[in-house]
């Protein structure tokens, strides 16, 4: 099993959810994150002020899923997410040792 970590722009959130389905997820969790890479942020004018702001709005989208689907998974993700532009954001791939599922008590790939 693998978890999959995915931090992007907020308005790609439809476009990944759906490659997702259609790629064989059945559940993730959403997050709306702030945070900062390569751009660094931006600059702003406010009332004619310039500021920095340090953290852009993102969203994160994390699954577990059987490691057999992360070659597909990563396929969806990088086609709906990719805009060619700085800050299209991560990919992150982690293995998981256990999955429990507190309802049922089914642990491992019953669980996901």
């Amino acid at each position: 099993m693998r978890k999959i970590e995915i931090i992007t722009r907020p308005y790609k959130l439809e476009d990944i959810k759906k490659a997702l389905t259609d790629a064989g997820v059945k559940g993730m969790t959403v997050s709306e994150v702030k945070g900062f890479g390569r751009q660094r942020g931006h600059k702003e004018i406010y009332r004619g002020a310039e500021y920095q702001v340090d953290f852009v709005p993102k969203i994160k989208i994390e699954l577990v899923i059987d490691a057999a689907l992360v070659p597909a998974v990563l396929k969806a993700v990088e086609g709906a997410a990719r805009t060619g532009e700085v800050g299209d954001g991560k990919i992150f791939i982690t293995p998981v040792e256990d999955v429990v599922r507190i309802r049922t008590g089914e642990t491992g790939k019953d669980a996901i």
